[in-house]
């Protein structure tokens, strides 16, 4: 059985809809610009870690309407334990190889931060922990689960991956982005869960976080 045939959403479950982007959308600056406003420390560490809670606040707003369906909905279901393990491989595989073709400037800076030993711990909890949590759940959640709920999984796939490399805004760090993006939304869609992308997610945005500390250490 394809993973279309198996339909995003099991009858039990309520998909996506087209109001929880818009919320979305509409939320997030104005949680941004208020919150950009009264922070004193605008170093980038700071602003990523705003711009991610200020995400995933937005994301709780756009699905609260649904309850604790919300969660099943955007792809919080049981996975098992070998599609989770291979994600996080494939990922890692995918990251040493496109880390050969450059570093785009954005990944320079952001890794340059996890290099202070004060703030290596905070590194993590941003970059490795918080921001993938944001943004599987943006994109290989609320917008897969849209796009899914009405034109099937694997243009759910390919429509999000593109999107998730488009946000890093960069061309260059896009581009390099891209074929994660896919591996991370052809997890999404094999599994039917959001486990497995999002524990490769952390398992890459991990190991730039801690080689950039070891590296520069040595």
């Amino acid at each position: 059985m394809t993973a279309d045939a198996n339909p995003l959403i099991h009858n039990d479950l309520r998909p996506i809809r087209g109001w929880s982007i818009v919320i979305f959308l509409a939320v997030l600056p104005l949680l941004l610009v208020p919150g950009v406003w009264l922070l004193r420390d605008r170093e980038m560490l700071a602003m990523l870690a705003l711009f991610f809670i200020s995400s995933l606040i937005a994301l709780a707003i756009a699905v609260a309407p649904m309850g604790w369906r919300a969660l099943p909905a955007l792809g919080f279901r049981p996975a098992r334990f070998w599609p989770i393990v291979l994600g996080a491989v494939g990922a890692l595989v995918i990251s040493v190889a496109v880390s050969q073709l450059g570093e785009p400037e954005g990944v320079k800076q952001a890794l340059d931060v996890a290099r202070t030993p004060s703030l290596f711990v905070a590194s993590l909890v941003v970059m490795a922990l918080l921001a993938p949590l944001v943004e599987e759940a943006v994109f290989r959640g609320l917008l897969y689960g849209w796009v899914a709920g009405r034109w099937g999984t694997t243009i759910a796939w390919f429509v999000s991956s593109i999107l998730f490399a488009a946000a890093h805004v960069e061309p260059a760090h896009a581009l390099l982005v891209l074929p994660l993006g896919l591996w991370f939304g052809w997890l999404r869609q094999r599994t039917d869960s959001l486990w497995p992308s999002l524990v490769a997610h952390i398992a890459n945005n991990g190991l730039a976080v801690v080689a950039a500390a070891v590296i520069d250490k040595t």
